[in-house]
């Protein structure tokens, strides 16, 4: 679809289609460049509320973290596929997320993803008047290389190496010369700890094998610019941490409970002021300088439980939370999923709060997305992994 915009103006709702891409909120996303590095890609993780940095036990790894690779074996692959801001009623905005990995023996699990958000085409007009002189697309796109490798029986790490193109727009904007691209380069590492036993202490309770903990530190990189070297923004560095508990983990049943908590680890000046980023090596400092009730806003909450009924069909429920003083994002999410032999699919639905005094821009999205795993050395279970299912007995 064609939206005849003046070009000064074409470029203001670029800015505004990206504010409403991820679930961090307005006020963060003001802060950082191509931030559809942050927007989550697969349905489950999207039904459980955009939490994964403690399961990450499929190929969408990738992003949820990369450790999560090296628990992992046989191959892989995810297509996931989202009708982008449906409230905006525009079919040429969607997202594309693909992911792969496939185990080495003696060496590890290396995999590798695409993604890709169309912003959609847009009609070319001069400040002078609204004649239209041609059009052009927006998009944005990541191809990332990942690998994986077990440090001990229970701890895994891994790292990611990310291309990242930014295509805005490929001419310039009244007085602007130049084109509206930039290229930028960047890295994940990851850590997952999966304990075969874990007694709480004076009890004689194990959580083995049915509790994991989680960090990715993803996007890490030098600060990207389109035109101006002088006006360059930080890439969306962000902190993720959680873990997932199992309550049930039985042969027929199992219920999961996920939390992640996430920080952007960005750090600049009031636009008043200039608006210059502290560099990531100092702003991985610099963020946390400031009073504690002010770095505990800053981070997001997300929840959701997972029910699995004999490793075929899973229902989802998640929640996230982000302080009105970075965005005011509130809302719950559903999900379903389905496994047979080595097809699996989901879908996921996000909506508002009750009580919620915002609607959010992804309002009514719906997530599909389709894994097909073969060569794996266990059967086909929820997270893939050598533990057994039926553990009841701990």
């Amino acid at each position: 679809m064609l939206r005849a915009l003046n070009s000064r103006v074409i470029v203001v709702m670029i800015c505004f289609i990206q504010m409403a891409m991820t679930f961090d909120g307005l006020a963060q996303i003001q802060n950082t460049a191509v931030p559809f590095l942050l927007i989550a890609p697969n349905a489950r993780a999207s039904g459980l509320g955009e939490t994964g940095v403690a399961v990450a036990d499929d190929a969408n790894a990738m992003f949820w973290n990369p450790a999560g690779l090296g628990f992992q074996n046989g191959q892989e692959v995810s297509l996931n596929h989202t009708n982008w801001l449906p409230k905006f009623n525009q079919p040429d905005l969607y997202y594309e997320y693909g992911a792969y990995r496939i185990q080495v023996e003696d060496i590890g699990t290396i995999g590798a993803s695409f993604t890709f958000l169309n912003l959609g085409e847009f009609q070319h007009t001069l400040s002078t008047g609204p004649d239209v002189v041609g059009t052009f697309r927006s998009w944005e796109m990541a191809f990332a290389l990942g690998y994986g490798a077990m440090v001990t029986d229970n701890l895994a790490f891994g790292i990611n190496a990310k291309y990242i193109h930014s295509n805005l727009s490929n001419i310039g904007a009244g007085r602007e010369q130049g084109q509206g691209v930039a290229n930028a380069i960047a890295a994940d590492i990851g850590l997952l700890y999966r304990p075969n036993r874990l007694v709480i202490p004076f009890t004689d309770v194990d959580f083995g094998n049915r509790i994991s903990f989680g960090m990715n530190f993803s996007n890490i990189g030098p600060h990207v610019f389109y035109v101006d070297e002088n006006q360059k923004d930080p890439l969306p560095a962000n902190l993720r941490l959680g873990f997932a508990f199992d309550f049930v983990k039985e042969e027929f049943n199992r219920l999961t409970w996920l939390v992640d908590v996430s920080k952007l680890m960005v750090n600049r000046q009031p636009y008043a002021d200039g608006g210059a980023a502290d560099p990531l090596y100092k702003a991985i400092f610099t963020t946390w300088d400031k009073p504690i009730g002010e770095i505990i806003r800053d981070f997001t909450f997300a929840t959701g439980f997972e029910y699995w009924y004999s490793n075929l069909v899973a229902l989802r429920f998640g929640y996230y939370y982000e302080d009105p003083s970075i965005g005011n994002r509130n809302f719950i999410t559903y999900g379903a999923g389905l496994r047979y032999d080595m097809y699996g699919f989901d879908f996921s639905y996000i909506s508002s709060a009750p009580g919620s005094t915002e609607q959010h821009p992804l309002e009514g999205t719906l997530r599909f997305s389709l894994i097909v795993g073969w060569d794996k050395v266990t059967g086909n279970t929820p997270d893939n992994s050598d533990a057994p299912v039926d553990d009841s007995s701990n």
